[in-house]
């Protein structure tokens, strides 16, 4: 008998869903940082054994205002992981405070499928302090789960428990993708993820949420010391005040951003990688929709 099903993991940003499907999937599929708005697609990460498949599925987090075309794409996505899930995963932590977020609190209850409640980041809380009964009281009274999980995705604790009850729920069927298939999609997703990334831990404020990154050419190539990856990649901004900032006094800061998406290509590609950017500006690209289907986002 072989096992195979979608598992969606939703919830509000910043609770933490990236890390968790990381976590699970042993391997680092989506990017993270400790900004909100982190992921913008819907990724799917493939984790197997020889009688299961199961399909985890990343999404943005739900923008309760969306003030761009771009967040109104995103919420589409996040939408989405509504519509073809076996078991859904509903990711809160031990600090997010519900604040009528009416929309996903309905589109879980409505679900004809088995739901999860996982209580995340269950580190940080003091030994003893009774909140996870607390918040497991509070999310089971406003949306009937069927199991509850008390997690940390970042120091994996818990997760071995919520692998073998997920495994023990996905249906009966066929392997959807190939057994050594990790991901939907490609190299070149992973590299615009990679240098957003550090884009988002580099620079402050509004400027890496006004970056979208294309990758321009991907070449596998042979150099004296082994395999090497040559990248052109353009990082598309709104203003040109925002390009300075990227590029920095003398071009410091750019070549500071390409040092560190180039080490984590080199861990993800186990290769040598040349990477060569270039900042374009592009203005008011989140709200272009002409622009936003060329970045790959899906129609509201």
């Amino acid at each position: 008998m072989h096992r195979s099903g979608y598992v969606n993991i939703v919830g509000n940003p910043n609770v933490g869903k990236s890390t968790l499907m990381n976590a699970l999937l042993g391997d680092k599929l989506s990017i993270i940082t400790s900004k909100p708005q982190t992921t913008r697609h819907r990724i799917l990460g493939i984790w197997n054994d020889e009688n299961t498949q199961i399909i985890f599925s990343d999404s943005p987090g739900v923008i309760d205002d969306p003030k761009y075309a771009l967040h109104k794409r995103m919420n589409s996505s996040a939408f989405e992981a509504f519509e073809d899930a076996d078991l859904l995963l509903f990711v809160t932590d031990v600090f997010e405070k519900y604040e009528g977020d009416e929309k996903l609190i309905q589109l879980t209850k409505k679900l004809n499928c088995p739901k999860y409640l996982i209580i995340n980041k269950i580190d940080q809380l003091k030994p003893g302090s009774g909140k996870v009964g607390v918040l497991e009281k509070f999310w089971t009274e406003l949306i009937p789960f069927e199991k509850v999980f008390a997690v940390s995705a970042m120091e994996k604790i818990g997760l071995a428990d919520l692998l073998v009850s997920i495994r023990d729920v996905v249906p009966e069927g066929p392997a959807y993708y190939p057994k050594d298939q990790l991901s939907d999609k490609n190299e070149r997703f992973f590299v615009t993820e990679m240098i957003r990334e550090q884009l988002l831990q580099q620079y402050k404020q509004e400027v890496p949420y006004a970056c979208e990154v294309v990758v321009e050419s991907f070449k596998e190539g042979e150099s004296k010391n082994g395999p090497i990856i040559r990248i052109m990649a353009v990082i598309y901004v709104e203003r040109p005040n925002q390009k300075n900032i990227i590029i920095g006094k003398g071009g410091l800061e750019i070549k500071k951003l390409g040092t560190a998406a180039r080490l984590e290509m080199e861990k993800f590609f186990n290769s040598q990688i040349h990477l060569e950017l270039h900042v374009t500006v592009k203005e008011d690209w989140r709200n272009s929709d002409k622009l936003l289907g060329g970045f790959g986002y899906g129609n509201t």
